[in-house]
């Protein structure tokens, strides 16, 4: 079986190739990736916690969902087949911002140009056993105070990110239902 490739971009989100997403992790080299943040219509961020046997970041908590995309693939496209994948659910989706980050998780370096999606939800994840060991919808308050009080139970992506997604969603007027 052949490895996942990504997509490897410059600061400018230019496409410079593709490399094993394990090589990639590595080796540190910078690449692109995607995060959604899908809320419940009442304001509830769903999070999702990271099948044990993941290579990195097993057991904690995390965004709805996030991945890489493949070559050809856009980062919405992605987020949307990931979403299904994942959480065994679609939702429209609006891209609100983009950053990079560079951090040692364990033996590996995440440094990515992340993509950063939202959108709403009404029903029931329907969780892929093989990517998620379980779902929770989590009113903005308690998530703050938790990430702020246990920030070794998240993923070092979802940490970085959440202050502004959270500003944004908050104040935000998309057409997200």
């Amino acid at each position: 079986m052949q490895e996942e490739q990504v997509i490897l971009v410059d600061r400018e989100d230019r496409e410079r190739g593709t490399m094993g997403k394990m090589e990639a992790h590595r080796s540190g080299e910078l690449h692109r990736a995607f995060s959604v943040f899908v809320f419940t219509p009442d304001g509830k961020l769903i999070l999702q916690r990271r099948a044990a046997y993941k290579y990195h970041s097993p057991g904690l908590w995390t965004n709805t969902c996030c991945s890489h995309p493949r070559m050809g693939e856009t980062a919405l496209e992605a987020a949307h087949r990931r979403l299904g994948e994942e959480m065994g659910f679609d939702t429209p989706l609006e891209e609100i911002f983009h950053f990079i980050y560079k951090e040692q998780v364990g033996e590996l370096i995440e440094h990515e140009l992340d993509h950063v999606f939202i959108g709403t939800f009404a029903g029931e994840p329907v969780l892929n056993p093989a990517e998620t060991d379980g779902w929770k919808a989590v009113s903005l308050e308690d998530l703050r105070r938790d990430v702020a009080q246990h920030p070794e139970n998240y993923t070092v992506w979802f940490r970085i990110c959440l202050e502004q997604v959270l500003n944004r969603f908050e104040t935000a007027t998309l057409p997200l239902t």
